[in-house]
């Protein structure tokens, strides 16, 4: 299996965000989403922040959670309904490109000393976009998209913070676990 360093041009045609009943509702319905400190779940392989493409490549060490993040997969699976009992919902986002650029706009107005990227995850080799975008081999199945902020200031809060960007229901719907089909 070979490993490529190549980041994804463009985003993927749908993105899946996996979660409780309540908490789908809320993403559908007010697009509401709540971006986490990446030292949450899988910890980070040991990518130096050197290597990583601005704005996310300042030469300076970044602690474990310099990142507020929201992770989304490219893939309908119900292996990943199963991987947390707590998701049996799915919010299939069918515009990811609308989806994106308001997201981006909504935490650029409730955070704007901070700097965003959007990409695929790298599993099992380091990304070229650095350690909040790399992780183990082992995670691969999750296919996940990654939408990434970090301050531009040293120190800023790591809180996680809840955006909303508008109802996504013109181009998204909810799925439950139990019909899970092609999308």
């Amino acid at each position: 299996m070979s490993v490529s360093n190549r980041v994804e041009a463009s985003r993927p045609s749908k993105l899946y965000f996996y979660a409780d009943r309540v908490t789908a509702e809320r993403a559908l319905q007010a697009g509401e989403f709540r971006l986490r400190p990446n030292s949450y779940g899988e910890p980070l392989t040991s990518t130096s922040a050197a290597s990583q493409i601005l704005p996310f490549g300042a030469p300076r060490a970044l602690p474990a959670a310099s990142f507020l993040t929201l992770s989304l997969s490219t893939a309908l699976s119900e292996k990943l309904f199963q991987q947390d009992q707590a998701a049996p919902c799915c919010v299939i986002i069918h515009n990811t490109e609308e989806f994106g650029e308001r997201i981006h706009r909504a935490v650029q107005k409730a955070l704007p000393q901070w700097a965003g990227i959007d990409a695929a995850v790298a599993y099992g080799a380091p990304s070229p976009l650095g350690a909040a975008f790399t992780k183990g081999r082992h995670l691969a199945g999750q296919k996940e998209w990654l939408f990434a902020w970090r301050p531009i200031q040293t120190m800023l809060s790591m809180n996680p913070i809840v955006v909303r960007i508008g109802s996504i229901d013109a181009f998204a719907e909810l799925r439950e676990q139990n019909t899970v089909g092609p999308a």
